[in-house]
């Protein structure tokens, strides 16, 4: 409500099925009265692509419209209705247009430059781990006040996993988890993908998903992406970004403040869900934790990664978020910065044991930042907090959520 009571147009972004419908339907109810509208309708979303300005001057209360990048016409449209509502000084203009999408359109600038100025965005993921256990979501916060919990057994990893994710599936079986998916994928990569960008090979797009999804929590190198999908660097870029766009992969840049210093520049690539992880593989998430386990700390890696990018969102102060990587190979999984420079490390673990060369990372980066560097923890599943140093701590993987 803060971003409606500040902007003309909010937009509430994030992937399909995180929810965002539902949450603006329940405002409008309640706290927003407003039309409510989706593009998920034909007839909606001819009535919008036939006649934008029409549809939007057309509705003098504030509106809501869901699914919004399915009409691409109706961002200039808004830039002109908002305008037009200031040159009034209208006292309606703020919260006049709160927006959904499942594609982050600010990577297009085609549709976002005309609304730089006019609208708040927001982001929206699946449920967090301290959603599904209704915890605290302060876990960024005790990080870098280094205020740690010992792990009270009540939880285990694997349903944690299972119940971070689309509502719709949250803590179901493998079998209403695997048609969901398979659902869920066919209408983004048939439809949604259609609806912002005119594909030659709309094919080979399932194919690259689960090539990055083989190599999630790697470094992301676009030339050997590209030779396993059969594409040209350019095309594999670009439908790399849009996979991004539709909110079903992400990347974390590297960490680095001299250019000079000898260290890995490449992002390290992973997927918005890590159950989705779980069906691109095509491994049950049990399998993988109980005979795969190499593959299970890619995985669990990637929930770590997940978590972090849903509680930044939640966060009201600004965060940044990279790893970090030396060129002989000393690395920390995840490093969170605050604006004025202060630093908290993750490096994750799969195990219940940590040994001090899981701290090498960490120490590396420590001694590059000195007085910057808060906090550097390694998450692990173990039970108990034990300090490794100085700023140095073993910590229990519970501490995400509770």
């Amino acid at each position: 409500m803060k971003a409606l009571h500040a902007s003309p147009i909010v937009f509430l972004n994030g992937p399909r099925q995180a929810g965002k419908s539902t949450i603006v339907q329940d405002l409008s109810k309640n706290e927003f009265p407003a039309e409510y509208v989706t593009f998920d309708s034909t007839t909606q979303m001819a009535a919008a692509v036939n006649a934008p300005m029409s549809y939007l001057k057309d509705r003098k209360g504030s509106l809501i419209i869901d699914e919004v990048q399915l009409v691409p016409e109706i961002f200039r449209a808004l830039k002109i209705v908002v305008d037009e509502l200031r040159q009034e000084q209208s006292d309606k203009l703020r919260g006049r247009f709160l927006l959904t999408g499942s594609a982050n359109i600010m990577a297009l600038p085609k549709l976002s430059d005309p609304l730089v100025g006019r609208m708040s965005v927001l982001t929206l993921y699946p449920i967090s781990s301290s959603e599904a256990v209704d915890g605290k979501g302060d876990f960024i916060e005790k990080l870098f006040n280094k205020d740690f919990q010992t792990d009270d057994g009540r939880h285990k990893l694997s349903d944690i996993i299972r119940a971070s994710t689309f509502p719709e599936i949250s803590g179901a079986d493998i079998s209403e988890r695997t048609n969901w998916f398979d659902g869920y994928l066919t209408t983004i990569l048939q439809r949604d993908v259609r609806a912002l960008a005119e594909i030659e090979k709309l094919s080979s797009l399932p194919n690259l998903l689960r090539i990055l999804a083989n190599r999630a929590g790697g470094l992301i190198n676009d030339a050997d992406i590209a030779r396993d999908a059969g594409l040209n660097p350019v095309t594999s870029r670009n439908y790399k970004t849009l996979l991004k766009m539709l909110f079903l992969t992400f990347e974390l840049a590297p960490w680095y403040r001299n250019i000079g210093k000898r260290l890995v520049k490449s992002p390290k690539g992973y997927m918005t869900d890590t159950l989705l992880l779980c069906h691109l593989l095509q491994y049950e998430l049990s399998d993988i934790e109980k005979n795969r386990p190499e593959l299970f700390g890619h995985v669990l890696e990637n929930f770590v990664a997940t978590e972090l990018l849903k509680l930044i969102t939640f966060n009201e102060k600004k965060l940044d978020l990279f790893h970090f990587r030396t060129s002989d190979n000393k690395e920390v999984d995840f490093v969170l910065e605050k604006p004025n420079g202060q630093l908290a490390a993750i490096e994750v673990k799969r195990s219940d044991n940590v040994g001090k060369s899981d701290f090498k990372g960490l120490i590396e980066l420590q001694d590059m930042t000195k007085g910057d560097f808060a906090c550097g923890i390694v998450l692990y599943r173990g039970r108990d907090v034990v300090p490794f140093g100085e700023n140095l701590w073993a910590v229990p993987m519970s501490n995400l959520w509770v």
